[in-house]
């Protein structure tokens, strides 16, 4: 594993652990206060660190070859993700 591909991986863990941290509080949150909004923020993150996840699986499977569909999917997927947290802001 080359450098940048090691960097890649560390920061897409702290990604992943950093989000579902998110995810864990926003669905406390919401079995407390049973708000619709906490429930939206709880799938914005979840889609987020989905997004990063698969990227993240997606490009070593691929051995990196087919960066522009791996990011346009990343993009589509967190930008859902963040439609749902601005949801959350908005109810």
């Amino acid at each position: 594993m080359q450098p940048m591909e090691a960097a890649y991986v560390v920061l897409s863990i702290a990604l992943v652990v950093v989000g579902l941290a998110l995810v864990g509080l926003a669905m406390r949150a919401y079995q407390q206060t049973e708000r619709r909004s906490m429930l939206l923020l709880t799938v914005g993150f979840s889609f987020v660190v989905a997004a990063a996840v698969a990227t993240t699986f997606s490009a070593f499977l691929t051995d990196f070859s087919q960066s522009r569909l791996l990011l346009t999917v990343n993009y589509a997927v967190t930008t859902l993700g963040y439609v749902f947290i601005v949801l959350s802001v908005r109810t």
